[in-house]
């Protein structure tokens, strides 16, 4: 079977973001290693907001 997952996600609005970021789990997968992924991907998106010209 063939799957895609949403791995990054920002949504904002006037006065509000939101963050989402995940992981795809298989096999081999460290799950530490993941998880360490995943809070790098959230912050990525969160300086990519810090650098841009809207604010939220």
């Amino acid at each position: 079977a063939d799957f895609a997952i949403t791995i990054r996600t920002l949504i904002a609005n006037e006065n509000k973001g939101y963050i989402q970021s995940g992981s795809g789990i298989v096999a081999d997968s460290s799950i530490r290693k993941e998880w360490f992924e995943t809070e790098h991907k959230a912050e990525a998106l969160l300086k990519a907001l810090k650098a841009s010209s809207r604010r939220i």
